[in-house]
């Protein structure tokens, strides 16, 4: 796809939203579940056979709009796959994949577009709210077609939001250590088991602070440019920029929100 005019542009992201809704039926009808569960490296990291489903009709239907586009989907290699130049779709077929077993209810599909190794589209669905979140790169954040942006509200006010980085043993002590330094200074806070939806309650200003010490890019894609398209922040717990190239630390954050300069001091 060269860049093309706006309302081929505007065509072409509602072929792909379209795409991403109508693998909502694969999720909403899935049964026997617990039968089709694989344990994949690390504690808690499962994939189902509803994941490859779903990321192999992604797959097909989303390289058909641009034949020449890389693919990197949670169920892929990331070695494998360079997404530095060029069109590249970044996909996790069910991000809350543990909660979608459990009938948790709270899981999403995330597709992201990039362009040279930089999200310009991105499409988080949560079936089970019947909630479509999209940004287009310089065209804003949008929930249900209707406009969205970060809260104006502080870190005294906000609510925190977290992921635990489960897969990752050594990091569930200072997970929680970040966690108690930034609730300390917060309302609240929450965990949901969905990187990218906690993404979308940023951006759409429901919660004002978000941080896991460890993301892979199909968790964060999609759901970084809609922070950023809704007016708010997204970077490393240090305020470093974040790629999409490798795992990170990712935090996302309202515009009043400052980051607590190095995060292994004591709130004070």
């Amino acid at each position: 796809m060269e860049k093309t005019d706006f309302q081929e542009r505007d065509a072409f992201r509602r072929d792909i939203i379209d795409i991403v809704r109508e693998c909502e039926t694969i999720l909403l009808n899935a049964d026997d579940i617990k039968r089709k569960i694989h344990q994949k490296t690390g504690k808690g990291n499962f994939v189902t056979d509803y994941d490859s489903k779903i990321q192999a009709i992604l797959k097909e239907r989303l390289l058909a709009l641009i034949p020449g586009a890389a693919f990197l989907g949670e169920e892929d290699q990331m070695d494998h796959t360079d997404i530095s130049s060029g069109y590249a779709f970044i996909v996790d077929p069910i991000d809350g994949t543990a909660n979608f077993t459990r009938g948790y209810n709270a899981s999403c599909i995330s597709v992201a577009l990039a362009l040279d190794g930089r999200p310009v589209l991105g499409v988080v669905h949560n079936p089970y709210q019947q909630e479509t979140f999209h940004a287009v790169k310089g065209g804003g954040a949008y929930l249900n077609g209707e406009r969205i942006s970060a809260s104006d509200r502080t870190l005294e006010e906000g609510l925190i939001l977290f992921g635990t980085a489960p897969y990752h043993a050594e990091l569930t002590k200072k997970s929680f250590e970040v966690a108690y330094r930034y609730m300390s200074r917060a309302q609240d806070l929450r965990r949901s088991g969905s990187a990218a939806l906690d993404l979308c309650m940023i951006a759409s200003g429901r919660a004002e602070f978000f941080f896991e010490l460890s993301l892979c890019p199909w968790d964060y894609a999609a759901g970084a440019l809609l922070v950023e398209e809704a007016g708010g922040i997204v970077c490393d717990l240090q305020g470093q920029p974040i790629t999409y190239d490798r795992k990170q630390t990712v935090t996302a954050r309202a515009p009043k929100v400052e980051l607590l300069e190095s995060s292994h001091h004591h709130a004070d």
